[in-house]
């Protein structure tokens, strides 16, 4: 079983704990199931026997991100008590993450005559790391062992490596007869009347270093649920809230946001900031579940990106916290150099033991830049001058580190090559180990000059350039930073431009050599603003092209390509966030239809999946009549910015922009045919908050209803001034 996106698996997750299982509530040995804890898989292994045989499920589902129960009855059974009737027993299990996990028993007895058999529970451990499990790799390096106290009914496993210690209690509550253990087993005696039920309760408690054992779990459906859904419903009333014309689009939006509000995350460094923050400033959107369950530089700043229409306090959590985190040093088995914005944080045995570099680990090479941009973006939004002086020592050393170190030599260039012992080879978006090839379909040698890169470095020194000049009256240095933009912009042109094919070369390779391979990657140039507007033009209709584009979205590597395969994570399968930025790219040139094009398939995907959930990607099958979109096996799913992409699109159709320093709102809207209005409630812009429905009309026009709810803004509809009424 993999994880995420198969038929009949689950995903549980709280923060940082995930339990992925089957709906069956099993967790099969030898498969990637299993209770997770920062980065460790304590529990590997779960089965229920009644009667000495696995129950009858009925059904088993999520009730909330955190929580699900399994309905079973029983098969026909012969115990040493006589025989017992198929489905005349009913075992209801309830289950809920969040500080452990804790699980309901109860059965009931409907045979009409008393009942006595067992109840079995294997439960088995074996604290693989994160990073074993995702490279299928069985290997114990530490000692194991099991206590069981018969008086307390507390069964205790612990794992040692030299200083790496976790442990899993399973303790035994509220139960209605005593509890056994033999075998590697939990056992329960059932005597039940006609009509009688029994009850028990068992909770997993992870021992870590870093955090207190729960001196008790709630009631797994009830009390744990609710407290769980008051911390995200706290969260979500402090959210714009999106509406439109189409239910279809409402249950993909509403799919989003609660995918996000599960994700978020509280670092450490913040984690006692929560308790007075209403808003959510402490917050942090986690990568994915269940293998990105930490915070990502590039995917928590694209996230927050994303997602300013909806929470622009999360762009300013995420930044404070990787400005924690931010170089100061050089450590090459990390790829760490001063200024430099981590990657990627690890708890687990491989990183304690310093085994793999992810302590935080630095190699990526977008998220410096993006940090740059993220901070002058996120000012545009929430208009917090403490807030950005604070940031403003790390966006400058970040500055730094984007000319001294992300062009490492001297040529204007943004280049990246690992110096680590266990680096990524690869170190933008597409980081697995065969996103970058030449046209043969061979490895780009290092170090490599990816087209995207050179655009975001564009983007966040014009940003950074307008915040110096507006807001720090540093119009010296504003001015520099223009200039060093237009040459990048300038070198761009020279060195990427590919005339032969409409579009921007994937890279230059270690030599310098053009890489002359058709991505996705030139869409990001369109997003950044770094390009002719005639080229835009051109790399829109290339990128839309049926080797590009599936039908439900573009490809991250064209079909045309001799290494394309559309199961294959970087080489031609669709990610909803990188047809986001996309759309973004052709709205900012004016290509409205090319956007909307996008838009409608990644929308119509997402209609196809379970639960309306975009997952972190899928197949790059092309769609037909009869089609739908095919996952990927192993996809995250929650993934921040696929949940991100969906507000990111509606963001898009919209053409909102804000500026809350000046208390201003202006929009550009494009809705589809099929989509007649997108109401905005509650959308925070600084210290303001308006509500706004923007509706199109039969002629293609639009119209704008505006409703202040606190403060004093200026709204504007593709230019022309609407009237504001008083904040009641």
């Amino acid at each position: 079983m993999e994880f995420g996106v198969t038929p009949d698996g689950l995903t549980l997750h709280v923060d940082d704990e995930v339990l992925v299982c089957g709906r069956d509530a099993t967790v099969p040995p030898g498969t990637e199931c299993g209770y997770i804890v920062k980065d460790t898989r304590l529990v590997s292994g779960y089965r229920v026997l009644l009667g000495g045989s696995p129950p009858v499920l009925l059904e088993g589902t999520s009730a909330e991100a955190f929580s699900a129960r399994f309905e079973f009855t029983n098969p026909t059974l012969v115990t040493a008590w006589g025989q017992i009737e198929a489905s005349t027993l009913h075992l209801r299990i309830d289950r809920i993450v969040g500080g452990g996990v804790h699980e309901d028993y109860d059965v009931t007895n409907y045979s009409g005559v008393p009942v006595e058999l067992d109840l079995e529970l294997h439960i088995e451990c074996d604290f693989a790391d994160l990073f074993d499990l995702r490279g299928h790799v069985s290997s114990r390096r530490g000692i194991m062992q099991s206590t069981w106290d018969e008086h307390e009914a507390l069964l205790v496993t612990t794992y040692r490596n030299k200083e790496f210690v976790r442990a899993l209690e399973l303790a035994v509550e509220r139960c209605d007869s005593p509890a056994e253990f033999a075998n590697g087993s939990l056992i329960f005696r059932l005597q039940l009347a006609p009509g009688a039920s029994w009850h028990t309760c068992l909770k997993w408690l992870p021992r870590l270093p870093d955090r207190r054992r729960p001196t008790s779990l709630c009631h797994a459906l009830l009390d744990g649920t609710e407290a769980h859904r008051t911390a995200r419903d706290d969260w979500v009333s402090h959210v714009t809230r999106i509406r439109t014309s189409d239910p279809m689009l409402n249950l993909t939006i509403a799919r989003s946001v609660e995918d996000l509000s599960s994700l978020r995350m509280a670092p450490a460094s913040d984690a006692g900031a929560l308790a007075g923050s209403r808003t959510g400033d402490a917050w942090v959107p986690a990568g994915g579940v269940p293998w990105f369950v930490t915070l990502f530089g590039r995917d928590s700043l694209v996230v927050s990106l994303q997602t300013l229409m909806l929470s622009p306090r999360f762009a300013f959590a995420t930044l404070r916290a990787l400005a924690v985190l931010q170089a100061t040093t050089t450590d090459d088995e990390r790829d760490m150099q001063p200024g430099k914005i981590e990657h990627e944080t690890r708890h687990g045995e491989l990183a304690q033991l310093g085994l793999i570099p992810h302590t935080p680990y630095y190699g990526t090479h977008d998220a410096t830049p993006l940090f740059v941009l993220t901070a002058a973006e996120a000012w545009r939004w929430h208009g917090d001058r403490a807030g950005l002086d604070s940031l403003r020592p790390n966006v400058e050393r970040a500055l730094e580190w984007v000319d001294r170190f992300g062009d490492s030599d001297g040529d204007g260039l943004q280049e990246y090559a690992t110096r680590s012992s266990h680096g990524y080879y690869n170190q933008g978006w597409k980081d697995s180990e065969e996103a970058v090839l030449d046209r043969e379909g061979r490895k780009a040698p290092l170090p490599i000059a990816l087209c995207e890169h050179q655009g975001y470095v564009v983007a966040a020194k014009r940003a950074w350039a307008d915040v110096l000049e507006s807001l720090f009256e540093d119009d010296q240095a504003a001015g520099r930073l223009r200039s060093e933009a237009a040459r990048l912009a300038e070198m761009i042109e020279e060195r990427f431009w590919w005339e032969a094919e409409g579009t921007y070369y994937l890279g230059l390779d270690g030599d310098k050599r053009p890489i002359e391979t058709v991505a996705s990657n030139a869409a990001h140039l369109l997003w950044s603003g770094a390009v002719e507007n005639g080229r835009a033009r051109r790399v829109a209709q290339r990128l839309l092209e049926p080797d590009m584009f599936s039908g439900w979205g573009i490809r991250t590597l064209a079909s045309s390509h001799k290494a394309f395969n559309p199961f294959a994570y970087h080489l031609g399968t669709v990610w909803p966030h990188d047809n986001a930025i996309a759309a973004a790219g052709f709205r900012r040139y004016g290509l409205d239809e090319q956007a909307l094009r996008v838009a409608d398939g990644i929308f119509d995907a997402a209609q196809r999946f379970a639960g309306h959930r975009l997952p972190e990607l899928f197949a790059g099958l092309a769609r037909d009549a009869g089609g739908f979109p095919v996952p990927y096996l192993g996809a995250n799913v929650p993934q921040a910015w696929a949940s991100g992409a969906v507000v990111h699109l509606v963001t898009i159709l919209l053409g909102l922009s804000i500026d809350a320093p000046k208390a201003r709102v202006a929009l550009d809207p494009f809705l589809p045919s099929w989509l007649g209005e997108i109401r905005l409630e509650n959308l925070l812009v600084g210290e303001a908050s308006v509500d706004l429905r923007v509706s199109r009309r039969t002629d293609g026009r639009h119209e704008l209803d505006v409703n202040q709810r606190a403060g004093r803004l200026e709204v504007a509809l593709k230019g022309a001034g609407v009237p504001v009424p008083e904040a009641t």
